[in-house]
């Protein structure tokens, strides 16, 4: 067992590592990489650069390009169940599709008459709905978007309904939210709040809520809290673990909430995803960096 990479703190990490592999570094040059996404049908990684304002290409094999130029200092990224892009833009403040065809459609630009913040990370629903955080982190300077005065008096969770485009807060009380990501089975959605980046006794931990009817949200309490930095972006294996970034690296969390064990990063980890024909490749966006590792384990919910 490779314990320069490995903390194993509980026993049943063992079951999802393998000893024998190795922490790749895939590129490096980014100035803060951000927003990781495993595209399948096409084998191949998307990732942000946000203080370089461009979206990156990771192909297997085939080396690393820029996909997107002038990316609106793009942070989050996801796909939908239709297998486009769902981007979230600190520069225009707002949620955007990326069509079949190249074509941009703006899902969302703010809410109760007011620009949104700076649109973090985001999430589809089965349903067709997305889900996003709404922190100030790209209004708070000039080096992640433009820096401006926020509009919104709190820092929202919002949901846009699939049928209507009706933009909703189904949470209000977060001092910065960031990642999040539903449960396998999408009864729960989990929402990190990373407010202890700017102050010393704000909030470092991930929040659990029940998801009732593909639409509301009920809080369920904290379900971790991370001893490193802070959580921002977070994923989930087949079998229900968390994997979430944090400052000394990937962190792993069992359904019950324990810490299994640490992948250790010597770069400050923003975000993940699983990838690869099989889904068993963590991707790690790390400050300049983006590595890889296999594990014992795939991940979950990957369209």
């Amino acid at each position: 067992m490779a314990e320069t990479i490995y903390q194993i703190i509980d026993d049943r990490f063992r079951a999802l590592i393998l000893g024998s592999a190795a922490l790749e570094l895939i590129h490096t040059g980014n100035r803060w990489a951000e927003g990781p996404v495993w595209f399948k049908d096409g084998n191949y990684l998307l990732w942000s650069d946000i203080p370089n304002h461009r979206i990156m290409r990771y192909i297997p094999d085939g080396g690393v390009s820029v996909y997107r130029a002038n990316s609106n200092y793009s942070n989050g990224n996801s796909r939908d169940r239709q297998g486009r892009l769902v981007t979230c833009e600190h520069g225009t403040r707002r949620v955007t599709r990326t069509e079949i065809d190249g074509s941009i459609t703006v899902i969302a630009d703010s809410f109760g008459g007011k620009r949104l913040n700076s649109p973090n990370d985001v999430v589809v629903h089965s349903n067709g709905s997305v889900w996003f955080t709404d922190p100030t982190y790209g209004i708070l300077s000039d080096y992640e978007g433009h820096k401006a005065t926020p509009e919104q008096e709190t820092h929202n969770v919002y949901r846009v309904d699939p049928a209507t485009g009706a933009v909703e807060a189904v949470v209000r009380d977060f001092i910065q939210p960031n990642g999040l990501a539903f449960s396998p089975d999408e009864t729960q959605l989990y929402i990190a709040d990373s407010g202890g980046s700017h102050a010393e006794e704000a909030p470092r931990h991930i929040r659990v809520f029940d998801v009732v009817e593909g639409r509301r949200l009920v809080d369920a309490g904290v379900f971790c809290t991370i001893d490193a930095g802070v959580p921002d972006g977070f994923r989930f294996d087949v079998e229900g673990n968390l994997w979430t970034s944090a400052a000394d690296g990937v962190h792993c969390f069992s359904p019950d909430g324990t810490l299994l064990g640490k992948i250790l990063v010597p770069e400050c980890v923003a975000n993940l995803t699983f990838g690869g024909p099989k889904a068993n490749r963590l991707f790690i966006a790390a400050t300049s960096s983006i590595y890889a590792i296999y594990l014992a384990t795939n991940g979950a919910a990957i369209p």
